[in-house]
Formats: C-alpha cells, structure tokens, sequence
C-alpha cells in the first residue's frame, strides 16, 4: 500500500455549528462515508492512522482503526489553515501504509506542492467530502496520486 490522504468525510454545515469548530462531529453522511472507508482501502496494510486535531477528523478513521486495529492519533500538522510546507514536512516522514485525514485547505494545498515538485495527478486537485489520494513514492519521493472518489452511500 500507499500513503493515503483522504479529506475528512461529511460533516454538517459549519455555519450552523455553534461551538468550537474543531468539535464540529461528522453527520450522519459523513458516519457512513467513514465506514465505507473500510472498503475501500486494504486494511491488512495499514500501519498508522493520523488525523487533524478537528473532531470530524478523527472520527474519519475511527472505522478504518477499528478494523485494522490500529489507533488514530492525531498531529497539528494536519489541522485546517496549516502551511502546505508543515503539512508536508509530516507527509514525507511516514511509512508506507500510513493514512493520513485533513481538510479542503490543507490537502489541496499539500498535493498542488508536490505537483510542483514533479508529482504526476490522476484526479482532480481539490478533493470531495470523504475522498481520498493514494500517494505513491519512489526513492523516498512522491510520484504520483492516484484519486479515489468517497464511498458510495446507499
């Protein structure tokens, strides 16, 4: 397996959220596009899960943590509004097979980044609600991302 780096799943409107934000849960949509999350990736190859700080974040790989039987810890390095740079200093650290979740800001932002640095796209460069990149690496360097739409919900 790759590095996955999927963009946390459906969360509600954030206007309508009274409280912290980063406290902001995943709905109902989201719950479900979490769980087929499990489907979607080989779980016998997930070695770490890392998600932002941000609540819907976590409860992103909750799922995938619970059937691979891996937790999910969490680093600032993903939450919203972070530098591209930051989030890839993270991403060029980890071993294959890591699964990383952020957000629309910061996952766009990090593969436009390694576009620049020679990354070939197959998919579009900001992601949907639940979707996910496949990183692939070669000599330590990220090649190309291959794009996987978010589960579908039933």
């Amino acid at each position: 397996m790759v590095v996955a780096f999927i963009r946390h799943a459906h969360a509600g409107s954030r206007s309508a959220w009274t409280e912290d934000d980063r406290a902001r849960p995943l709905s109902e949509k989201g719950r479900l596009q979490a769980q087929g999350l499990v489907t979607l990736l080989p779980l016998s190859n997930i070695v770490a899960l890392i998600a932002s700080p941000y609540l819907r974040c976590i409860q992103t790989l909750e799922p995938l943590g619970l059937e691979a039987g891996v937790p999910v810890t969490v680093d600032d390095r993903l939450a919203e509004d972070t530098p591209f740079e930051v989030t890839l200093s993270l991403l060029e650290h980890v071993d294959e097979g890591t699964v990383l979740c952020s957000h629309g800001d910061v996952i766009p932002a990090t593969i436009g980044a390694l576009v620049r640095r020679g990354l070939s796209l197959d998919g579009p460069s900001a992601l949907k609600k639940g979707s996910t990149y496949l990183l692939h690496r070669n000599d330590g360097r990220f090649v190309s991302a291959e794009y996987l739409p978010p589960p579908t919900i039933a």
